[in-house]
């Protein structure tokens, strides 16, 4: 069982911030470093700067900050705390970070990609039942020391962590049983990342796959990957729009690369459900595609939604899923009990690859 008076004893990075007399820095610019900017203000937590990279100062400003480099405040600040404004996944910008680690004090806050909140103790308090369900469901040791250990995480902000329960992206497959005759959903197929992983993992053998992706650019690298790595056509179809509960057009930022979200202004991207494809806006020529063995949904805050757009095939086909649970605040709970609701017969698992934050978190369900 989960214990809520250890989560509820480990230090909290928002109270360590709030009570330090050191001085604090933020590392990284953009949407990070402005929502860190906004979580400083309502948390009364002073910020002694901001530096960056050496390419990237030049005396710069952001946001009324003066960019600094990291040696140029080395050299003039005997010891200060570091708090993280990016996310990171690759290795070698991830040992910079680890590096850096062993000469500051450095805390990562698990900011949500998409959306407000933090996971404060308040939070983990008011939603503890929620997930104390998750981790009584899961269904094996790893799933659940995995789980605890980002909970941990998003209230110590401490990376050390996040390497008690890091596992490759490959473990996934291996739960799921992923064979070589797979039907393929693949939501967010971003620039074909994920299907190259996992026709590497299966020998490059399928049955069908269907890729879906919002973002013009990151569609035409997809299709040309498809093209370069000369799939069956006949097989594999790409469809340029976004996943949703759904069929229409959504509005999402432009230029947003990985990052497709939801916004107020920006282009219009078209929206299609999972369901619709089998059934309203099924055709003769889509014969290869009316089976579906397997789903992975990482699309950007949107996977509560695609879900309620693929009820209907959840219910026919059960596929073994894979879904991105790191997305939203409430991610962590929501979207496990929601496929459990739809899938009772799936058993349930969770694994982090390597990443800063707690990003890249999926949960994997499957019956076989």
């Amino acid at each position: 069982m989960l214990d809520l008076d250890y989560f509820l004893s480990l230090p909290s990075y928002l109270e360590f911030l709030g009570s330090t007399r050191l001085p604090i820095f933020i590392w990284g610019m953009g949407d990070g470093c402005l929502k860190l900017l906004n979580i400083f203000n309502d948390y009364g937590i002073p910020c002694a700067g901001i530096f960056a990279s050496d390419e990237f100062v030049r005396d710069k400003l952001f946001m009324g900050y003066r960019l600094h480099s990291l040696s140029e405040i080395e050299n003039a600040v005997p010891e200060f705390i570091v708090v993280l404004a990016f996310g990171a996944g690759y290795p070698e910008l991830m040992r910079k970070i680890e590096g850096l680690s062993l000469r500051h004090r450095l805390i990562v806050p698990d900011m949500p990609v998409v959306g407000g909140g933090l996971f404060t103790k308040d939070f983990l308090v008011s939603r503890f039942d929620s997930l104390s369900r998750v981790y009584s469901m899961l269904s094996d040791q790893k799933s659940r020391e995995v789980y605890k250990a980002l909970i941990e995480f998003k209230i110590t902000g401490e990376i050390k962590t996040l390497h008690s329960c890091e596992t490759p992206p490959s473990d996934g497959y291996r739960l799921l049983k992923i064979g070589a005759s797979e039907s393929v959903f693949d939501l967010g197929a971003y620039t074909g990342d994920t299907i190259r992983e996992l026709l590497d993992f299966t020998g490059g053998s399928f049955s069908s796959i269907t890729g879906i992706e919002p973002d013009r650019r990151n569609f035409r690298k997809l299709c040309e990957y498809v093209e370069r790595s000369g799939l069956d056509s006949s097989r594999v179809r790409l469809i340029n729009a976004a996943a949703g509960d759904s069929c229409g057009s959504i509005t999402v930022l432009k230029g947003g690369g990985r990052m497709i979200k939801r916004s107020q202004s920006g282009v219009s991207v078209q929206m299609i459900s999972l369901d619709s494809l089998f059934w309203d806006n099924a055709s003769p020529e889509d014969s290869a595609f009316r089976e579906c063995t397997y789903i992975k949904y990482d699309i950007e805050g949107e996977e509560q939604n695609a879900l309620y757009g693929s009820k209907r095939v959840l219910k026919m086909f059960k596929p073994s899923i894979c879904c991105s649970i790191y997305h939203r605040l409430e991610d962590i709970y929501s979207i496990p009990l929601y496929i459990s609701s739809c899938l009772p017969g799936h058993r349930l698992y969770i694994r982090h690859s390597p990443c800063y934050p707690a990003w890249d978190t999926s949960l994997y369900a499957t019956d076989r």
